[in-house]
């Protein structure tokens, strides 16, 4: 790489590398997710290595159930600097909290379903 020049990337290549579809990053720059996304003199956005953490960061978010408005809250929250790391942590804790409390649900029923799958081993190890 030459020095003082960034690695750029492709929307195809963003896409590629975060599972995000085209027209996925199109909606989150368009919702302000996704903010000042350059562009190459063709009008093509050119991603930065930044933008992709970003995305994948949403990615995660967006995994563990996190609304739009809320990943919208967290970013505009972040675009307003240090000022807000108190909210953006409340934020991402009461999101922690949400996700702890699935994962508590998913795991009793879990046990449920195992529970089952002993009894009908059971059944079937008897009839044999």
């Amino acid at each position: 790489m030459l020095r003082g020049v960034t690695e750029t990337f492709s929307i195809k290549d963003v896409a590629a590398q975060t599972g995000v579809t085209a027209h996925t990053l199109r909606y989150y720059e368009r919702i302000g997710l996704l903010r000042g996304v350059p562009r190459a003199a063709s009008g093509h956005r050119r991603y930065r290595a930044e933008d992709v953490r970003w995305v994948e960061f949403l990615r995660k978010l967006h995994a563990t159930g996190m609304p739009i408005r809320r990943m919208q809250e967290y970013a505009s929250l972040l675009r307003k600097g240090d000022s807000t790391i108190v909210a953006r942590q409340r934020l991402l804790d009461e999101h922690r909290k949400d996700v702890e409390s699935r994962i508590e649900v998913l795991t009793t029923n879990l046990e449920m379903i195992r529970k089952k799958i002993r009894f009908y081993a059971q059944r079937t190890a008897k009839a044999s």
